[in-house]
């Protein structure tokens, strides 16, 4: 089963605040989980686009094989 997420994009490819809200919104979801690796954010993401994601990620020092939480960064609790 494959769930497209991520919209088509121009040429400009996506923003990283861009991403980071796309991921942040699957996590909520539960459709991903904060501690599975980066690259599994390719099977949400159009194949002509993945290239541009992983350049936008590598340039910010992000790992595939780092973990999804580490993209997200500190996070906000309404019930602490």
């Amino acid at each position: 089963m494959s769930i497209q997420m991520f919209p088509n994009v121009s040429s400009y490819g996506y923003t990283f605040d861009f991403i980071r809200d796309e991921i942040r919104a699957l996590v909520e979801k539960g459709v991903l989980s904060r501690h599975q690796p980066i690259y599994s954010l390719a099977q949400f993401i159009p194949p002509r686009e993945w290239m541009g994601v992983e350049k936008n990620l590598e340039q910010r020092d992000f790992l595939l094989r780092d973990r999804i939480c580490d993209l997200l960064g500190a996070e906000e609790w309404e019930n602490d």
